[in-house]
């Protein structure tokens, strides 16, 4: 079993291997131990402190029917009571009506500080219970269990918890660390081909950002006979970012890589287009623009558009140049007069750069969108 140590407000480990999910009940509870100050005592005393905490698994409807009994399974054999809170699979769903209904869910159950939540499940389930912890009784304590190859990679380690709002993506959130990640890379062998694609998109973008020999193991051999090597290697990228800019205000920003313009394309899509697709088409858009305008040089954007034709990842952004740019407008790394863009300079290697708001149509315009 790999695991990775996160250092931020709070510590907590990434661990990776197959067959953890049947595991579960005793790695969170070993986890937590040092919560209840009885890690020294007679550990009888903290099985006991155990049956007195409730754990909420939090999951979707795709998710919950493969693997809910297997976690429910576990988390009872060490001791914690379980309740399901069961929603809508699809970004949709990362809104405050389903936020509201799971604080009320908790809230009814009379669910406390010294309970927990364990998300089960993608980016979305575990962005939305996240948040609902950080917030939930001012803050209770999360697991994520992620099961798409995307949420494994990125979105469960790092603490950025959100919801989206009509107009713009995870425009509320918070800034909320997991007690622990179990990856148990058995469950990526339930995913469709599309959330497999999505996935790669986001480990395309670690490579472009930090590993030209990251890159070419992708390109030599795929993801799905790489598993647990892929995803230690990201989260190792990512815990670097974490660790020295945990919230978001310079470093970490280069994780940003193609969500300015992909972010866009979700808005504009009614969030029909999948996360990880938006993310490739935007890293698509941006190698263009860059190379456009002498920023890297056009082999750059050749071996971009390369490795993602060779994982089936979507290039063209079709939707229009104003209606792009106005979502562009309201998104998060857009300080009013300046949007801070993530540019690759070649493989391996990218800045971020300043731009002024009114120079973004120019930008767009070089990624090949046109109206």
């Amino acid at each position: 079993m790999e695991k990775i140590r996160v250092f931020a407000s709070t510590d907590y480990d990434v661990l990776i291997d197959s067959g953890l999910l049947p595991q579960a009940g005793e790695l969170i509870f070993s986890a937590m131990l040092p919560d209840t100050g009885l890690d020294s005592l007679d550990p009888m005393a903290a099985r006991k402190k155990a049956e007195s905490t409730t754990a909420v698994i939090v999951s979707d409807d795709n998710v919950f029917p493969l693997y809910g009994e297997t976690l429910k399974n576990s988390l009872t054999e060490s001791g914690y009571k379980t309740i399901e809170y069961v929603f809508p699979h699809g970004e949709k769903s990362k809104c405050f009506t389903t936020y509201e209904g799971l604080l009320e869910f908790m809230c009814e159950h009379r669910i406390k500080r010294s309970d927990m939540i364990v998300a089960l499940g993608g980016g979305v389930v575990g962005d939305l219970a996240g948040f609902a912890a950080a917030t939930y009784q001012r803050g209770i304590a999360f697991i994520q269990v992620p099961t798409t190859l995307l949420a494994a990679v990125d979105s469960s380690v790092g603490g950025k918890t959100a919801i989206d709002l009509k107009n713009g993506k995870n425009q509320v959130g918070a800034f909320y660390q997991p007690r622990l990640v179990i990856c148990d890379t058995d469950t990526l062998k339930t995913l469709p081909k599309e959330e497999y694609g999505c996935g790669c998109g986001e480990i395309i973008k670690y490579a472009i950002l930090e590993s030209e020999e990251f890159f070419d193991e992708l390109l030599s051999k795929p993801v799905s006979e790489q598993y647990e090597h892929v995803i230690s290697t990201c989260v190792n990228i990512k815990k670097h970012y974490v660790e020295n800019d945990e919230f978001d205000t310079g470093l970490r920003m280069k994780l940003n890589l193609g969500h300015t313009f992909g972010h866009a394309v979700e808005a504009c899509s009614g969030y029909t287009v999948l996360h990880g697709q938006a993310v490739a088409m935007g890293m698509a858009a941006i190698a263009r623009a860059a190379s456009g305008m002498g920023l890297c040089s056009k082999e750059t954007e050749v071996r971009i558009m390369e490795i993602l034709d060779r994982y089936e990842l979507p290039k063209d952004i079709t939707y229009g140049l104003e209606e792009m740019y106005d979502v562009v407008l309201v998104d998060k790394k857009n300080s009013g007069s300046v949007t801070n863009l993530i540019v690759p300079t070649s493989i391996g290697n990218c800045r971020t750069m300043k731009v002024r708001t009114e120079m973004i149509k120019g930008w767009l315009e070089e990624g090949g969108i046109v109206d």
